[in-house]
């Protein structure tokens, strides 16, 4: 008995020697560097393949969002990335020297707003939502500011363009994921409904899925010059 006690024992500290826990700490530091070091979030599966072995990257990304939680810059999941930004609570004493979006339309607020809870969703169910006409140039403002892209195309008579909202959306409004978009209630509480609100008013849930979905076809380069459109961040025909 007492040689196979001490036979596992030998077994245990030869494991416990292959997952030395400098390795670890290193691959920490990897993870920190790289998104440090990035101006756009950093997905999970970017830093993976840069350690130098295979490591739970999604538990090395929480252990380092609770070490930044209460330091002057947190480490926060952007959609399926990772980014570092400036604690909410210190945000006012940042000084943006950058230039700043421009300052949106209430009609294009509007349309971000229907994009966000319908997407995926084309200008003509845009325009039924609004009851208006949307113009070239608010989903022009829209994409150029990098929150909106093409999806894909649906498959309906005429192939419409479908419209969803992108990652750096998520970043600039602090989301983590669609999910986290305010409900009925709370946009209530914040004074953004008013008025007379109909029995059956409701905000639908946002897909969470990125994924083309049954009725969507994937949208190629030669639907963009067929139609005239580029690709988001640029000008828009659409």
């Amino acid at each position: 008995m007492i040689d196979l006690e001490d036979d596992d024992i030998d077994r245990e500290d030869d494991m416990n020697a292959d997952e030395d826990p400098r390795d670890e700490t290193e691959a920490t530091r990897i993870a920190e560097a790289l998104v440090f070091a990035s101006a756009q979030p950093v997905t999970e599966g970017f830093i993976a393949d840069r350690l130098p072995k295979a490591f739970d990257v999604h538990a090395i990304m929480l252990g380092l969002q609770e070490q930044y939680a209460h330091r002057g810059v947190n480490l926060v999941r952007v959609d399926d990335a990772w980014a570092f930004r400036t604690a909410a609570d210190l945000s006012f004493v940042i000084r943006r020297d950058e230039n700043e979006v421009r300052k949106l339309s209430r009609a294009a607020l509007e349309v971000l707003a229907i994009i966000a809870y319908h997407q995926p969703v084309t200008r003509a169910e845009i325009e039924d939502i609004r009851g208006v006409q949307t113009s070239r140039g608010t989903l022009d403002v829209l994409m150029e500011a990098g929150w909106v892209r093409f999806r894909g195309r649906r498959r309906t008579p005429g192939r419409p363009v479908t419209l969803g909202t992108t990652r750096d959306f998520l970043d600039h409004f602090g989301l983590e994921e669609l999910r986290d978009l305010p409900g009925l209630e709370e946009l209530k509480g914040a004074g953004l409904l008013s008025g007379r609100i109909p029995a059956n008013f409701n905000i639908p849930l946002p897909s969470m899925n990125d994924e083309l979905t049954e009725d969507e076809d994937p949208i190629t380069q030669m639907d963009l010059e067929e139609l005239g459109l580029l690709a988001p961040g640029g000008a828009s025909e659409e």
